[in-house]
């Protein structure tokens, strides 16, 4: 249960950040000025990169890139993973294990080169990058919907609802998938971070935002020249980032103990 308060706690920081930054900013974030170098003070609370720009400025509205494309990227892949998966558990047969397959095929490649060749495709910028990461996301939504509609669809009250006369689509969105929730909550969680991960090392590689416009990777590969100078506008970048994805991890780490019965039962001052 703590896990679920922390992670959540991180996780609301980062996404309050990234909303004031969308109504608010102390500066302007592309604005240059003589200023540059700057370490973090009461006017400057991240410092100022190599331009002389507000750190704070740019990771508010870094941030608002990052998770947007992620958030895409994981709402895009998910709904076509939990979509094809549980038509293939539902109707089984052949069709069902060739859907299944398919996703197996595509984890078999590296997710990270699968990635970079899609979004190089694809062309640089926020559009490619949410493309590749939402076809990187499909194949742990499609197995996790199958299995667990292929082990739900025989259930009584599955079996009761199609006696009633209610077809397929019906069946699975009302009766199956809240049973699926805490699962894919838990999933949508954990992929959410590694979408941020993969967003920030694509834009690190020149694939995703393109300058003006801030993200956090972005913001990682153009602080490494100047690191010996200042290591302001790397660290406050990366240390937003590493949370957030930490905050995401135990957030999907609470959601499933707390979705696990055996893990209640254990757990102390629980009945």
């Amino acid at each position: 249960m703590k896990n679920v308060y922390v992670g959540a706690g991180l996780v609301g920081v980062s996404v309050a950040l990234v909303v004031v930054g969308a109504l608010w900013t102390p500066a302007d974030p592309t604005a240059l000025a003589d200023r540059p170098h700057l370490p973090p003070s009461w006017r400057w609370p991240m410092g100022t990169d190599w331009f002389g720009r507000d750190v704070l400025s740019r990771v508010m509205v870094g941030g608002r890139v990052s998770w947007a494309v992620a958030a895409a990227a994981v709402a895009t892949g998910g709904a076509l993973g939990f979509g094809v998966g549980a038509m293939a558990g539902y109707l089984g047969g052949i069709l069902g294990e060739v859907l299944a397959r398919l996703g197996d095929f595509f984890l078999a490649f590296p997710a990270s080169l699968m990635a970079v060749l899609l979004a190089t495709v694809l062309g640089p910028g926020a559009l490619g990058v949410a493309l590749a990461l939402a076809l990187f996301t499909v194949p742990f939504f499609l197995r996790l919907s199958f299995a667990g509609v292929l082990a739900l669809r025989e259930q009584e009250f599955v079996v009761a609802a199609r006696a009633c006369g209610a077809r397929g689509p019906r069946i699975v969105l009302r009766h199956i998938l809240p049973n699926l929730a805490s699962p894919l909550l838990v999933q949508l969680s954990v992929s959410l971070g590694a979408a941020l991960l993969a967003e920030a090392g694509l834009a690190y590689l020149g694939l995703g935002v393109q300058p003006p416009h801030p993200s956090w990777g972005r913001m990682l590969r153009e602080a490494q020249t100047y690191f010996g100078y200042s290591p302001w506008p790397a660290v406050f970048p990366g240390l937003v980032l590493g949370l957030t994805v930490l905050g995401l991890n135990l957030l999907g780490d609470g959601l499933r103990d707390l979705a696990d019965p055996l893990t209640r039962k254990l757990s102390p001052g629980r009945p």
